[in-house]
C-alpha cells in the first residue's frame, strides 16, 4: 500500500507484509459458497464481492483518546481483525484504515450536546489535550498489540484533517444540504430522503421524540430536530481552527467520512463499529458524504453488538468496565480475552466475565499444547497409520474455513477445530502426520491469531533450557536446584510432566 507524505506524523504505518495462506479461495465454481455477512443497510446475511476485484477496502471507527479503552471497544476492533485475517487468508488485498478520534467527540452522542470529550479530559487530567491524546493513543497501540490485533494501514487523526473537514462543510452549503443557524452549521436532515435507513429510524420519529432530548433553544436552533453538527464556532474551545465561519471546531461525525474517502476513496467496501455508533455516527456520516460524491459511501456496513461484562452493561461505578490493562494486572492473558471475545458471535451479545476468561485461557492452552504435541511428535519415527489423520486435515481445513465465510461463525469454527484435535490425540501420529495435524491447526490460526504471539511464561527456547537444567541437576542429585526450577516454572505458568519419555512442559 503507498503511503502518502501527509500521513508522516499522523498515522501508523505497517511495515509487515500479511501472511496470506497460498490457496486461499472467495469462490471457486458455481455451487460453492463464498464470504457471507451481515450488512446492516439491508439487515441481511449477503455475499460478500469487493468493489475491485482482489481488493479489499475497509474502514473501522477507532478510539477516542481521552481515557483507556475499554474491552467493549476492542470486540468492535476485533472485529476488524478477523475479517482482514479472512480476506488475506483467501488471497485478497486489504486496505484498512482506522481513526483516532481527538476532537469533537462530545459527551451526549445523540444532540451533539455536553463537552468535548478531549477538552473534558485535558481539564480534568489539567494537561493540554495534545498531551491527553497522545498518552492514551499510545496506550491504544500497545493494548492492540497486547491482543495480537494487526496493525492497519494507517491510523490519521481527526485533528490533521480539519482543513479537508471545512472543504466538506463548505460543499454541503453550496449544495444547500447544510446552513449557519446562530454559531452553528448544521446538516439539513429533510435534504437526504434516505436519512435513518441504516438506523432503521424514521425522520418523523426523530422529530417527534426530540422535544423530550433537546432544549426549547436548541430546538429553535435547529429546521428539524434531527438536524446534526458540523461546525462549532467556539472561540473558547480549547481545541479550534480558522473556518469561513469563524474559530471553532468540527462535529464529530465528519472525521470519519473525510478520512475514509481520502485514503480510500468514495466508495468503501466495509464500513465496521459496534452498534452505538450505527446512530447517530454511521447514520451521519452517509448523509454528509454521499450528497458531495454521488455515490454509496459504503456496500457492507458490518457491526457487531453490545458486550455485557458480569452479565450487566458496563459501568464504572458496577467495577464491571474492564480495561486490557487492567485484566492483565489481574493476571490474565490478552490472549484468553482475544479468544473470548471471538468466541461468540458478533451479531448477538456477549457476556464477558472473568471466569469466562478462565475457560478462554485453558481453550488457548488446548490449542497450544496441542500444536506443541504434535510437533515433538513429527520428530519421532512414524508408526503404521490407516491414513486417517490426512483425512481429518482435509475436513478441518474445509469445515473450519467454511464456518468463518458464513457470517463469522466463529463457535462453529472452534468446535471444528477441537473436534479435529480430539480425533487426533486419539490416534497418537508421529511422523509426518503429525506434522501435518499441528500444520493444519497453525493454517486455522491464520485467523483465530492464538498462537502466532509469544504466549506469557517466556519463548519456548528460554523454558527448554530451564527443562533440560532440571534434568541435570535431578542427574546430579541437586534436588534443591531441581525443585528451586519448577518452581519458577509453576509460578510462569507452566507445568511439568516427567514420563518414562522424558519430561514434557505445557502451558496452564
Amino acid at each position: 500500500m503507498k503511503v502518502p507524505a501527509s500521513w508522516a506524523d499522523s498515522v501508523y504505518i505497517e511495515t509487515d507484509g500479511p501472511w496470506i495462506l497460498p490457496g486461499g479461495r472467495l469462490r471457486k465454481g458455481e455451487d460453492e459458497v463464498g464470504i457471507r455477512l451481515t450488512n446492516t443497510m439491508s439487515g441481511r446475511i449477503e455475499d460478500f464481492e469487493p468493489l475491485n476485484d482482489g481488493q479489499v477496502r475497509m474502514y473501522h471507527c477507532g478510539p477516542t483518546v481521552y481515557g483507556y479503552a475499554h474491552i467493549g471497544n476492542y470486540r468492535s476492533f476485533l472485529l476488524g481483525d478477523l475479517l482482514r485475517r479472512l480476506f488475506e487468508f483467501h488471497g485478497l488485498e486489504v486496505l484498512q484504515i482506522m481513526n483516532i478520534t481527538d476532537v469533537g467527540h462530545m459527551t451526549v452522542d445523540t444532540d451533539d450536546a455536553g463537552e468535548d470529550k478531549m477538552e473534558a479530559a485535558a481539564k480534568k487530567e489539567g494537561k493540554d489535550p495534545y498531551e491527553v491524546a497522545r498518552y492514551y493513543e499510545k496506550a491504544f497501540f500497545e493494548d492492540l498489540d497486547a491482543l495480537g490485533i494487526r496493525r492497519a494501514g494507517g491510523y490519521p487523526r481527526a485533528s490533521e484533517h480539519i482543513e479537508e473537514m471545512v472543504e466538506l462543510v463548505s460543499s454541503l452549503m453550496d449544495k444547500g444540504y447544510a446552513y449557519l443557524s446562530d454559531d452553528t452549521i448544521l446538516f439539513d436532515i429533510s435534504k437526504f430522503p434516505s436519512y435513518g435507513q441504516l438506523s432503521g429510524k424514521r425522520i418523523e420519529d426523530l422529530q417527534s421524540g426530540a422535544g423530550g432530548r433537546l432544549s426549547e433553544e436548541m430546538l429553535a436552533a435547529k429546521r428539524n430536530p434531527g438536524d446534526f453538527r458540523l461546525w462549532k464556532v467556539d472561540s473558547e474551545h480549547l481545541l479550534q481552527w480558522d473556518s469561513p465561519w469563524g474559530r471553532g471546531y468540527p462535529g464529530w461525525h465528519l472525521e470519519c467520512s473525510v478520512m475514509a474517502r481520502k485514503y480510500l476513496g468514495d466508495t468503501l467496501d466495509i464500513h465496521t463499529g459496534g452498534e452505538d455508533n450505527i446512530f447517530p455516527h454511521h447514520e451521519s456520516e452517509r448523509a454528509q458524504i454521499e450528497p458531495v460524491t454521488g455515490k454509496p459511501f459504503v456496500r457492507y456496513w458490518v457491526h457487531n453488538r453490545h458486550l455485557m461484562c458480569e452479565g450487566t452493561k458496563m459501568s464504572k461505578s458496577l467495577g464491571n468496565c474492564y480495561t486490557v490493562r487492567g485484566l492483565i494486572n489481574e493476571g490474565f492473558d490478552p490472549i484468553a480475552m482475544r479468544y473470548l471475545l471471538l468466541s461468540g458471535h458478533y451479531t448477538a451479545p456477549l457476556n464477558f466475565t472473568k471466569e469466562g476468561l478462565k475457560g478462554a485461557w485453558e481453550c488457548v492452552t488446548r490449542i497450544r499444547n496441542f500444536v506443541r504435541r504434535m510437533e515433538e511428535a513429527a520428530a519421532k519415527e512414524s508408526s503404521q497409520s490407516d491414513g486417517g489423520v490426512s483425512g481429518a486435515v482435509d475436513t478441518l481445513l474445509n469445515d473450519f474455513t467454511e464456518a468463518i465465510d458464513d457470517d463469522l461463525n466463529m463457535s462453529k469454527a472452534l468446535s471444528h477445530l477441537f473436534d479435529f484435535m480430539r480425533d487426533v490425540n486419539k490416534r497418537e501420529p508421529q511422523g509426518e502426520e503429525a506434522r501435518a495435524a499441528a500444520d493444519a491447526v497453525k493454517r486455522a490460526d491464520q485467523m483465530l491469531g492464538i498462537l502466532q504471539k509469544e504466549p506469557a511464561g517466556g519463548d519456548d527456547a528460554e523454558i527448554d533450557a530451564l527443562v533440560d537444567e532440571r534434568i541435570a541437576a535431578r542427574k546430579a542429585r541437586d534436588f534443591a536446584r531441581s525443585d528451586e526450577i519448577r518452581d519458577e516454572l509453576t509460578q510462569r505458568g507452566i507445568l511439568l510432566e516427567d514420563t518414562k519419555d522424558g519430561t514434557r512442559w505445557y502451558r496452564k
